[in-house]
Order: structure tokens, then sequence, then C-alpha cells
């Protein structure tokens, strides 16, 4: 089993930068990619961000070029760096854990930590 737990989120002014953590224990040598999902009020949630054990980034289109996701093997933590964030990334962001790819279905989730953008 793996456990992953996210820290970082809260509130910010539109404009403004956030960076959440994800701290993963457990039998992470089963983990090969890890990512971000986030999920709006009543919307689905959807892929934000991924990175892979080889160091391979993937990111949703709404946030390229702001969002940066990086990981530091020693401390088992993936971080999501925000910056120029926007009212309509307000959601809840997950933090996902895969042995192969953080899809949807992804083999561990954390908790959730609320990020909350005014405008």
């Amino acid at each position: 089993q793996v456990q992953l737990v996210e820290s970082g989120g809260g509130w910010v002014q539109a404009g403004g930068s956030l960076r959440l953590s994800c701290a993963a224990s457990g039998s992470i040598f089963s983990i090969n990619a890890m990512g971000w999902y986030r999920q709006a009020p009543g919307k689905q949630r959807e892929f934000v961000a991924a990175i892979t054990s080889g160091g391979t980034t993937n990111y949703a289109d709404s946030v390229k070029g702001r969002f940066t996701i990086s990981g530091d093997n020693a401390k088992n933590t993936v971080y999501l760096q925000m910056n120029s964030l926007k009212p309509e990334d307000t959601a809840v962001y997950y933090c996902a854990a895969d042995g192969i790819y953080p899809g949807p279905n992804s083999d561990y989730w954390g908790q959730g930590t609320h990020v909350t953008v005014s405008s």
C-alpha cells in the first residue's frame, strides 16, 4: 500500500501563486509515476499534471506555462508550483500515484487539498 498526503492548498488572489506538496509513504517502490488531478464544484475530476520516475512531465493545456510539476526522490515528494492563478483554478486538488501512469483509475489517491482563487 501507498499513502499520499497533500499539503499547501489555501486561498489566494488571482495572479498569485501556491505550491502543493504530495508526500508518498509505504510501498513506494511500486510507484512509477505521480500526478495531480483537480475537481471543481459540480464538475468532473480532471487531469492537471504528471511526472514519471524518469522525470518526464505532462500538463493539461489549461495549465501549461503556469504550473510546474517536480519531484524530490530523496523525500518521496512531488510538488505542483502554481503561478498566475485564475479563479477557474479553484478546485480540490488530488495527488495520484500509479505503477504505470496516474490516470483516472490510479492505484492510489490522496485526500485532497482545497485551492481557492478569488477574482
